[in-house]
């Protein structure tokens, strides 16, 4: 076992999730069930894994339930308008190539009105770690459809049923250029920690999606069960290899969403080959 492996064993040992955290900021905003806390767990347990500098870490988040979450991350932490952390996100990384800068937004604010920001983070493959968590819903603001809703799925908005298809969130960013992409479920913690781990080591745009329950506004209104039930149910939906694949289609979502790394391509990072050109142009200036 090399140095580095080693160290990265016994930082595991160690990881206490209230070093990490803003004590003074609880109890949480996050409904009982909500599954941005396991979430924001294993963000924070990659992040111990990595070693990074709590210093040296900035968090940007938009709105809406996801974008709550950062606030409680003892960090360098921007809290931007809706639809824009990715934006803010690559202004600071190319102005302070030296931060790990990571992003959490959610399925409505990353995917709607921040869609455009999304495509364009993953075609310029900037150094920035982007936590999407996937709720399937508008939680904070009223449950209203967002992009992910899954077809049938009842919602403020869709009072008989979302008539319209999921969009791929992981498919889109791999379509877009990221250079690493991959999804996973909340109830697999271990997975989850080690997917978000190789998002902040990869030297690139990260694309993680994460599958998330709202337990209150979307569970309720669909007779999803407990979030416990809901979990589950995901599991049996997404990953029913899980179940010896035994399993029937879950009703509110087809057996269609792959789990695990999608993409980890070796394009070049966006900062660097920047600063290359800069360094260039102003070496052909001095000659």
């Amino acid at each position: 076992m090399n140095k580095q492996v080693a160290l990265k064993a016994e930082t595991k040992k160690d990881f206490e999730i209230r070093d990490y955290l803003r004590l003074d900021l609880f109890p949480h905003f996050m409904c009982p069930g909500c599954g941005h806390g396991i979430a924001l767990r294993a963000l924070l347990w990659a992040i111990h894994d990595q070693g990074i500098d709590k210093n040296k870490l900035a968090i940007v988040s938009g709105i809406g339930c996801s974008g709550r979450v950062g606030t409680y991350i003892d960090a360098n932490t921007y809290h931007t308008t809706h639809g824009r952390p990715l934006a803010f996100a690559t202004g600071l990384k190319m102005a302070r190539p030296d931060l790990h800068v990571v992003v959490i937004t959610g399925d409505g604010d990353c995917l709607a009105i921040g869609g455009n920001h999304l495509i364009h983070a993953a075609r310029r493959n900037l150094d920035i770690t982007c936590l999407m968590l996937n709720n399937e819903i508008y939680g904070m603001t009223g449950g209203q459809v967002s992009p992910t809703t899954p077809h049938d799925r009842f919602t403020t908005t869709t009072p008989a049923g979302n008539m319209e298809p999921v969009f791929d969130a992981s498919r889109l960013a791999e379509a877009a250029g990221a250079g690493f992409v991959g999804r996973e479920l909340t109830i697999h913690l271990p997975r989850l920690r080690d997917l978000i781990s190789e998002g902040l080591e990869y030297k690139g745009f990260s694309f993680i999606e994460v599958m998330s329950d709202c337990t209150e506004i979307n569970g309720r209104k669909n007779d999803l069960g407990s979030s416990a039930e809901m979990v589950l149910g995901q599991t049996r939906a997404m990953r029913p290899s899980e179940y010896d694949n035994n399993v029937v289609d879950h009703p509110f979502r087809p057996n269609s969403m792959d789990m695990g790394v999608f993409v980890r391509s070796n394009r070049p990072e966006y900062g660097a080959t920047y600063r290359a050109m800069v360094d260039q142009i102003s070496e052909g200036q001095k000659s």
